[in-house]
């Protein structure tokens, strides 16, 4: 009997336990709650933290985050204004204000995520379609800045005047998707767009034309390069050939001087012993003309043979 109470005891302990589990629930600083009773909502949504009560079983908790929430787009293909197909990656900031709508029209978050695509990539293509790609790229008209190595070098082309600006186009969109949730229990708090590019052909296009810029701007340097190396050859030609002609004519002055100390030589010489420069002379010539193997023949009246003879 007594093994009888202390089962019915901790049975009742049990159930207990588990109807006070399904009765009392807590809501976070971040949470706010909607009460349903077999798929009804009851009452107000609770969006102050605590310890709260409800119908234990037939009552269903359903809890939402109450801080700002991330909506993130996939990159799209839209063409713009002026036939620009372009990829536009975007985020949003949201969050819920009214739970009890957001209940009834969209379940849970997942939904609102769902349906944030739906509006938000919709206002994103429809506003960019209306503009031009200059308003996405630019917000103000402030000149262009060019790099300094080829500021000189290449002038930009005459930019387009931005009419709109990438600022007030992501407002156009963040006020036509307000609109849009103002019955979904939701507020679309911030818009921006994360990143423009163009698709994959239209970019090689570009690169191409900014290699080709790039490759003449580097011909024109390899041009002046190649001007001035031939300016500079020239100047250095004209200078040694000045240098050249210089010592050329020095080396005739001191050649000529040389040749007439020579001849004053010869002449001092020729004044002192005639016959004695003619031998001598003689000599050197012949010196100068044959060698040991040289055989020498000389008629009988050759100065040379009378200076050999009177030699012996």
């Amino acid at each position: 009997m007594k093994e009888i109470r202390i089962t019915i005891l901790i049975l009742a302990v049990v159930l207990g336990a588990v109807v006070l589990s399904n009765t009392l629930y807590t809501v976070s600083e971040t949470e706010q709650v909607i009460v349903t009773q077999f798929g009804k909502p009851v009452g107000k949504p609770i969006t102050t933290p605590g310890l709260k009560i409800k119908m234990p079983f037939t009552q269903t908790v359903h809890a939402f985050e109450k801080r700002f929430m991330e909506w993130s787009g996939d990159p799209n293909q839209i063409p713009t204004k002026d036939k620009r197909f372009i990829w536009v990656d975007s985020y949003a900031r949201w969050r819920i204000t009214d739970p009890l709508l957001f209940f009834q029209r969209l379940r849970d978050e997942r939904g609102g995520q769902s349906r944030l695509d739906d509006i938000l990539d919709g206002e994103t293509r429809n506003t960019i379609a209306k503009h031009e790609l200059i308003d996405l790229v630019r917000s103000t008209n402030r000149p262009f800045v060019v790099a300094e190595d080829v500021a000189e070098l290449s002038q930009p082309e005459a930019a387009e005047k931005v009419e709109h600006g990438r600022e007030k186009l992501t407002n156009e969109v963040l006020q036509n998707a307000r609109r849009r949730t103002d019955d979904l229990g939701i507020e679309i708090l911030d818009f921006r767009i994360k990143q423009i590019n163009y698709v994959e052909a239209v970019r090689q296009e570009v690169y191409a034309r900014m290699i080709s810029e790039r490759k003449r701007i580097a011909e024109l340097y390899r041009s002046e390069g190649a001007g001035e190396a031939a300016r500079i050859a020239g100047e250095k030609e004209r200078q040694l050939r000045v240098v050249e002609s210089e010592a050329y004519r020095q080396a005739q002055e001191i050649r000529g001087k040389a040749d007439a100390q020579a001849a004053d030589i010869y002449a001092a010489a020729y004044n002192r012993d005639p016959d004695f420069y003619r031998f001598l002379k003689s000599m050197n010539t012949l010196r100068e003309s044959i060698d040991p193997e040289t055989t020498l023949i000389l008629s009988t009246d050759s100065e040379l043979l009378r200076y050999l003879n009177s030699a012996k």
